[in-house]
């Protein structure tokens, strides 16, 4: 797989080398246009859906919040 890689990877610096030093050249000789596309009728879907009702409120509540210390060891630098 790695070798696979290795040898795309050598084929596209060649074909960069061959564009920038002249020997290959690329001209457009054509412009390109999109088709026409016609579009008639049509439809969308229609959909009904029953949800239930939320309610949604707040509420002031007091909470413990535990405590932490640190101590550092006596012979810390």
């Amino acid at each position: 797989m790695r070798a696979l890689l290795v040898l795309v990877a050598i084929a596209i610096i060649v074909l960069i080398a061959a564009v920038s030093l002249g020997f290959i050249s690329l001209d457009q000789t054509q412009t390109a246009q999109l088709p026409s596309i016609e579009v008639e009728g049509g439809q969308a879907p229609e959909f009904k859906a029953d949800v239930a009702d939320i309610d949604v409120g707040t509420e002031n509540k007091t909470i413990e919040v535990p405590t932490i210390s640190v101590d550092k060891p006596e012979n810390a630098q």
